[in-house]
């Protein structure tokens, strides 16, 4: 896709994500606490998460306008979104009105060697949220992300999308109530090894059961090994970096916003910008937390490649 206006400028990749955003509480910890039991904390990190919410904010830091269409509400806590938004100039619509619960909080502990275990509420702290599209949300937009929570929101989102010739995107990281109306707008489909729709019990069956639904291009990653894909009749593999993580959230989320930005560079296809998202997903992981490594990301140009060997821990 071209992204250079009539008077031959290079305009700014713009897209829009739609789906859960959250509050990351992550703590590194040594091991798991018993029940009736404590445990300090070697560090902690606080920021705004969630799948679309993450891959936002990674799309706009990698260089794109990003627009995320989301439910924060009024709470206090949701300052802490608010605010991590506002850093990386992501352009918030925020769907709970006047709500004044509580935001969904994900309490994330980070162990030796980056493994990490996730206790989150999710969507399921609001109520199915009542709204009608804004078409000024689609305006510039040449990609959406949707991530499958408030799964209303993704679903009115992604099927205006489809109707405009925009290509969407869906972070499929587990099937849920939904999911099968929500692929009749999808034309890609970037999975977790984890994603299985019904029936489905390998990757063969993932690919084959969402190119009968039309999903025209498919990927599944499978942490350090290699991204299964197909494209059309293609099919083939894409090599993962092998690193020592030391923190792999929201891995997946970057991957999706970095996936996202890449593909609507000039010259790049689908196997170009799912190899750029691993590799950027993979430095993610030499990092805490899902902000951290963009201190040390080399963003001077979306193509240059990032030089894992030098930034191993």
């Amino acid at each position: 896709m071209s992204l250079n206006s009539p008077n031959g400028l290079r305009r700014t990749p713009c897209g829009l994500f739609a789906g859960l955003s959250t509050i990351d509480l992550a703590y590194i910890v040594d091991d798991i606490p018993g029940r009736n039991s404590k445990v300090s904390a070697a560090g902690q990190q606080v920021a705004g998460g969630g799948p679309a919410t993450n891959a936002a904010v990674t799309f706009a830091f990698l260089g794109g306008k990003s627009t995320l269409v989301t439910a924060v509400g009024q709470h206090p806590l949701s300052a802490v979104i608010l605010h991590d938004l506002n850093r990386f100039a992501v352009c918030l619509h925020d769907l709970a009105g006047d709500y004044t619960g509580a935001p969904p909080l994900s309490s994330i502990l980070i162990f030796p060697g980056g493994d990490r275990t996730v206790i989150s509420a999710n969507a399921h702290t609001f109520a199915p949220l009542d709204f009608q599209p804004d078409l000024r949300w689609f305006n510039e937009v040449s990609i959406l992300l949707v991530d499958g929570h408030h799964m209303s929101l993704c679903k009115t989102v992604a099927a205006h999308g489809r109707s405009r010739g925009l290509d969407v995107v869906l972070d499929a990281g587990s099937w849920k109530d939904g999911t099968a109306t929500l692929l009749r707008s999808i034309n890609i489909a970037i999975c977790s090894n984890d994603f299985r729709p019904p029936g489905c019990k390998n990757e063969n069956d993932v690919i084959d059961f969402l190119s009968a639904y039309g999903v025209q291009r498919v990927a599944i990653t499978r942490g350090s090994e290699p991204i299964l894909y197909r494209q059309e009749e293609a099919f083939g593999e894409i090599p993962v970096e092998r690193v020592t993580p030391v923190d792999t959230t929201g891995a997946g989320d970057i991957f999706h916003g970095a996936f996202c930005y890449q593909f609507l560079q000039p010259g790049n296809d689908f196997v170009d910008a799912l190899t750029f998202a691993a590799q950027v997903a993979t430095f993610s992981c030499l990092h805490i937390g899902t902000r951290s490594w963009m201190d040390a990301f080399p963003r001077a140009s979306q193509n240059i490649p990032v030089d894992l060997h030098k930034r191993r821990h």
